[in-house]
């Protein structure tokens, strides 16, 4: 660890300068040789850092998204070219030139931060070994020698011989009651995120191979912080407990406002945004109408969770827009269905007919009589009775005994010339 700290001794000078700003800070408020006070500084340089890091953070979140999306595509090449190495890499590489993504995208957070995190170490272990280091001159040297948290020097090591941490003014019960605390909770603090990752925010649609490795990561970290965390000084312990506690709130945070696609937690924020959108009649904040925008333009291959959103706002009588905002349905010319297709309401209502009565319903009086508000469906009724056009003065008078036979049964023409009767045989 010495070894690995020595190589970023150039960014020492840095974070020493850095928390000698802090401590000055908090040295006039809780005493220059406190704990508190060299305890907050080490606190408020992870925060400064973490700050720092939002930007990375946001891109490895988008980096995360996309190869979450990506999981289908690279199950299929993993899959067609289980046998052929080679080409599954090249494959692999080609589908992250297209999509545009960056696996390593998201560890970029952790590998921005391992510089000061070393560097904080080496200014820590100069401190426990009694050498200036940084700005840190004699003075502030015996300051920092002298600071206490919960009994345990800043620079004391779980490890530590009895010898030297008596020569650090403490006890061994003590340092070691502190550090086991203190890993513990790091641990603790670094599963829960983890586990807060696989069963809040992950795809649950999706069953593919990265979703084992991050599940096994959620137990192998823990134990790694663990085996380290004996090795290293308090101090050392408070900067990843407080760094482990940033990245649990910061990603409590995304989860609880921008969750995965298909996850609970999508499911829990699209429940909680029907109810907000139905109470206010529209979408207030920007975040939303980003979530509603890209809901929209899904079309039919929204999820379970979005297609009951988008249901859930159609039965309030409100209709998302393309640009993520939301209208009463009677403003709104043309309404989306839950798959994505559009309907013009006014064609709506154009195509609606009226049912068709049977023939054994109109003579029952089933009919609605003239005068009613029915026009439409009495006019598409038809009349039981044949209709005849030929005017009156040709009607020929039937002869007595013909019954109701019409003149197509008497094998006589509507029109025209009239067919000659054969004679009678007798």
């Amino acid at each position: 660890m010495d070894t690995i700290a020595s190589l970023f001794s150039f960014i020492t000078t840095p974070v020493s300068w850095v928390i000698v700003q802090f401590h000055t800070v908090y040295g006039a408020i809780f005493g220059p040789d406190t704990g508190w006070a060299w305890g907050l500084s080490i606190v408020s340089l992870v925060i400064l850092i973490r700050i720092c890091l939002i930007p990375l953070f946001v891109k490895q979140i988008k980096a995360t998204r996309a190869m979450q999306t990506l999981q289908p595509e690279m199950k299929k090449i993993q899959e067609r070219y289980k046998n052929d190495k080679q080409r599954q890499s090249e494959e692999m590489m080609k589908l992250y030139k297209e999509s545009g993504t960056n696996p390593l995208s998201s560890c970029l957070p952790i590998l921005a931060q391992s510089p000061f995190f070393f560097a904080l170490y080496h200014v820590l272990n100069g401190i426990a070994s009694g050498q200036t280091i940084g700005v840190i001159n004699a003075s502030l040297l015996e300051s920092a020698r002298k600071a206490h948290i919960f009994g345990a020097p800043l620079a004391a090591k779980f490890k530590d011989s009895a010898s030297t941490i008596d020569a650090l003014g403490a006890s061994v019960t003590d340092v070691r009651v502190v550090t086991v605390v203190m890993i513990v909770m790091m641990s603790a603090s670094q599963f829960y995120t983890q586990r807060q990752l696989m069963t809040k925010n992950v795809d649950t649609t999706v069953k593919t191979p990265f979703m084992q490795q991050q599940k096994m990561l959620m137990y192998v970290f823990p134990i790694m912080f663990a085996v380290f965390g004996i090795n290293f000084p308090v101090g050392v312990l408070i900067y990843w407990l407080t760094t482990n506690v940033w990245t649990m709130g910061q990603q409590m945070y995304v989860i609880h406002n921008n969750p995965t696609p298909g996850s609970k937690a999508q499911a829990s924020y699209l429940e909680r945004l029907t109810k907000h959108v139905t109470h206010h009649g529209k979408v207030r904040r920007r975040s939303e109408k980003t979530i509603v925008k890209a809901i929209v333009a899904k079309g039919r291959d929204r999820n379970e969770f979005e297609r009951k959103f988008i249901n859930g706002l159609n039965k309030a009588g409100l209709v998302a827009q393309a640009d993520g905002t939301v209208v009463t349905g009677e403003s709104q010319a043309v309404s989306q269905t839950e798959d994505g297709a559009t309907t013009s309401t006014a064609a709506a209502a154009r195509r609606q007919q009226p049912k068709r009565q049977s023939k054994a319903q109109r003579q029952s009086g089933g009919t609605k009589q003239a005068g009613e508000d029915t026009p439409a469906a009495t006019s598409l009724e038809k009349s039981d009775e044949p209709q005849d056009d030929t005017p009156a003065a040709a009607k020929q008078p039937q002869k007595p005994g013909s019954g109701t036979r019409s003149k197509a049964q008497s094998g006589q023409r509507k029109g025209g010339p009239q067919r000659p009767k054969s004679p009678s045989k007798k």
